[in-house]
């Protein structure tokens, strides 16, 4: 078995919490989840939002929040409304 290289990130997402939101670094492209835009992401706990799987390289799934999220939401927001109650 091969070690990945020095330096290599071997997780396919990468997420930092602000107070603001999460900034999500996916593909060498980062986007950033705001609170407002993104609300169930508001109270959730560290480890429900660290807790995020990465399905056919393009579809993100928050298990314990029940969250699904495309990379074509990522990067055109305005063609995705989002409405959370």
């Amino acid at each position: 078995m091969k070690s990945s290289a020095l330096g290599k990130n071997t997780f396919p997402v990468e997420i930092n919490i602000t107070r603001f939101g999460l900034w999500l670094c996916l593909h060498n492209e980062e986007f950033f989840l705001a609170y407002e835009e993104y609300p169930f992401f508001k109270n959730a706990t560290i480890p429900d939002i660290y807790n995020v799987e990465l399905h056919h390289n393009h579809h993100l799934h928050w298990p314990s929040l029940d969250v699904d999220l495309s990379v074509a939401i990522l990067k055109n927001p305005h063609q995705f409304p989002l409405i959370a109650h």
